[in-house]
């Protein structure tokens, strides 16, 4: 079986999901083919994974295919294909979607998901993950992309709908959101045994419900101490629990991504609201500087003192293979389009975060009905902004850009339309061919 890894120069995720292939007994002999445009973060990969299949004992072969020229031989006869890539990298695309805006006054933390960050990201990724799509459908027409890359609503919603190969969007955050609440408020021991049902979309899925082993709310338990949790010095999840104060339900992603989804917590008229909620503005500028530090330093001392085992991750994408080529039932949580309404109160076309069962008849999303109304209003300020993306993408007209910065919950509350259009434009122009013409 051949898995193909898009992106592959992401050594450390890289590192982590091929190593869970490792860990299995159903995977750890495939062929691996890593791809990516940049050799030198290729060849590291390559070091890193060859070694690891030396630790690990394993019977794979890693293989290594550079540049568009190589991407079909990259993909041909794969069985399933993982997709991390990041289109302009930091430098210099993620630095000019946070530079730009910081001159119209406009603030952000992460700038991946949503926002004129999370639109721009959509806008040159998608192109290059149909050219992905295309040459799937010619030399791999049976395999499932998993794709890990950010914005995952805009990016999968895209694959799903326009494309024709076989797309799952995943995310790091579902299967620790539960476990996050918990153990802030010191809850280990309810731990084991959770039910959990968790639905919305990415980076807003809604903790619907959380109970016990034996059936038990833990809502109403959790309820009465968030102010006091808030109130920690040390805590930096008070975008999420003040979600419950308002809203009712604790959702997947982190507080300082969830700061700029929406128009309530960084705003420039009331800059105490940054220190209140311990907001981390251009935080994922200062992430990314530290990770490549970080690699760097990791990189030396793997050379100097040798791989270790790796531990099989809570990472989904070897958990969905192994299922699907062994036939072994597994429940994850999944992106997908709201076909059939799985959702019954969000557009059918949205991309939406729901329990899904993977066995070797794929992947089947499973029917959740009516998010809380309240939770379907929040989502639907996203999903707004994702569907005028995706428009944009497809038609290529700039109306819908301009449109999806103006329903952006945030970037709205902070600019005039004057002033969103100005900025897009500026934004077109300075990232110039790393994306396409438009009308």
């Amino acid at each position: 079986m051949k898995i193909t890894f898009m992106g592959a120069g992401s050594t450390v995720f890289a590192r982590n999901v091929i190593g869970d292939c490792m860990c299995s007994d159903v995977l750890k002999d495939s062929v691996f083919a890593l791809y990516d445009i940049d050799g030198d973060r290729l060849k590291e990969s390559q070091e890193i994974l060859e070694a690891m299949r030396q630790v690990m004992e394993c019977n794979c072969k890693i293989e290594c295919y550079q540049g568009v020229e190589n991407r079909k031989a990259a993909l041909k006869g794969a069985s399933f294909v993982i997709n991390a890539i990041q289109v302009g990298g930091y430098d210099p695309c993620t630095i000019i979607d946070f530079e730009i805006p910081k001159k119209y006054g406009l603030r952000q933390t992460i700038g991946d998901t949503l926002g004129i960050g999370g639109i721009m990201r959509a806008l040159r990724t998608i192109p290059v993950m149909e050219d992905f799509a295309r040459d799937m459908l010619e030399v791999c027409p049976d395999a499932l992309m998993l794709n890990y890359t950010n914005p995952m609503g805009m990016l999968t919603g895209y694959m799903q709908r326009y494309t024709g190969a076989k797309t799952l969007g995943l995310c790091h955050s579902v299967q620790v959101c539960a476990k996050a609440l918990l153990e802030q408020f010191g809850m280990e021991d309810k731990l084991e045994g959770r039910k959990e049902l968790i639905a919305g979309i990415n980076h807003m899925g809604w903790l619907l419900e959380l109970r016990d082993k034996d059936g038990n709310d833990l809502y109403p338990v959790i309820k009465p101490l968030v102010a006091a949790r808030m109130a920690d010095p040390d805590c930096h999840d008070r975008v999420r629990l003040d979600y419950i104060n308002h809203f009712g339900y604790y959702c997947t992603e982190s507080s300082e991504h969830n700061a700029e989804y929406n128009m309530f917590y960084i705003k420039s008229k009331y800059p105490e609201l940054i220190e209140r909620y311990n907001i981390p503005l251009d935080e994922y500028p200062r992430r990314c500087v530290g990770q490549i530090e970080g690699w760097k330093k990791e990189y030396a001392e793997l050379k100097e003192g040798g791989m270790k085992k790796h531990e099989r991750s809570h990472e989904y994408a070897s958990r969905i293979m192994e299922a699907m080529v062994a036939n072994t039932p597994y429940k994850i949580g999944g992106n997908v389009i709201n076909k059939g309404h799985l959702i019954t109160n969000l557009p059918e076309d949205a991309c939406v975060e729901v329990p899904c069962l993977v066995d070797g008849y794929g992947i089947h999303p499973c029917h959740v009905g009516a998010l809380p109304v309240q939770c379907a209003a929040m989502n639907m300020t996203n999903v707004n902004v994702q569907l005028l993306t995706i428009e944009a993408a497809h038609t290529l007209k700039k109306e819908h850009i301009y449109q999806a910065a103006m329903m952006d919950p945030h970037t709205a509350s902070e600019l005039d339309i004057d002033s969103i259009k100005k900025m897009v434009d500026e934004l077109i122009d300075a990232h110039g061919d790393y994306l396409p013409k438009y009308k």
